[in-house]
């Protein structure tokens, strides 16, 4: 009887002590999980600290040259520097848009670019576009995708006037710019240099495709395609 007494009493110890050991196990796991969201929020901040003072340094820096240079056209490739810098920047603190607020953006960005520089913005949008809601990175391709094309058409085709046309045909947009530059050259296929490469790349990303051909009444057409994301009900 006094055997069987010890040996429940040991047997409700060694429970107690395994209940124990789970609990501060759970404890400690929890507390591993809080130190290290810790540490993530903590580099998260210095990350957000570090760009800020980044963009406030060398944006303010590149800004000043821009109103230095006498060459609109190199005064115009240190602007389009200066809002890569912000893109870059806004990625990790900038909120989700909609379709409609950036292509809002994109106009206003790319008349004045075009204003600086003496050419002509011809924007077609379509008054039917649905409007629905694009993340962080789908906003920051787009932007790129547009900036670059502006770029190559005043860089290399000199352009004095560009049109950008904006369509939704089922669920996918269609956005095609054309300048009334030289053209395309027949040695030198599109696609192939650093920038084009790169727009293609951010297609990917897009889930679309991107493509150059000759524009209908000459100079060049750059013509993006990709899937919208699903409107909200």
């Amino acid at each position: 009887m006094i055997e069987r007494l010890l040996m429940l009493a040991l047997l409700a110890a060694l429970a107690a002590a395994l209940f124990v050991c789970r609990r501060e196990r759970r404890r400690a796991d929890a507390l591993a999980r809080q130190l290290a969201q810790a540490n993530r929020t903590a580099a998260a901040e210095e990350q957000k600290r570090l760009l800020a003072d980044l963009h406030d340094d060398i944006g303010a820096k590149l800004t000043t040259l821009v109103h230095a240079l006498d060459d609109p056209q190199q005064a115009d490739l240190v602007r389009s520097v200066v809002q890569d810098f912000r893109d870059i920047v806004s990625r990790t603190q900038q909120d989700p848009c909609s379709l409609l607020e950036a292509l809002g953006q994109m106009r206003e960005e790319t008349e004045q670019r075009l204003d600086a520089v003496g050419s002509r913005l011809d924007w077609q949008q379509a008054a039917d576009l649905p409007d629905p809601p694009l993340d962080e990175a789908q906003v920051l391709h787009l932007f790129r995708i547009v900036r670059e094309a502006i770029t190559n058409a005043l860089r290399h085709g000199s352009a004095t006037h560009i049109r950008v046309r904006v369509r939704a045909f089922g669920e996918r947009l269609l956005l095609d710019l054309t300048d009334d530059g030289p053209g395309l050259r027949p040695q030198t296929p599109p696609g192939l240099g650093r920038g084009t490469s790169s727009m293609r790349d951010r297609a990917r990303q897009l889930s679309g495709t991107i493509d150059w051909e000759p524009g209908t009444l000459g100079g060049t057409k750059v013509i993006l395609e990709f899937p919208l994301p699903p409107a909200p009900r």
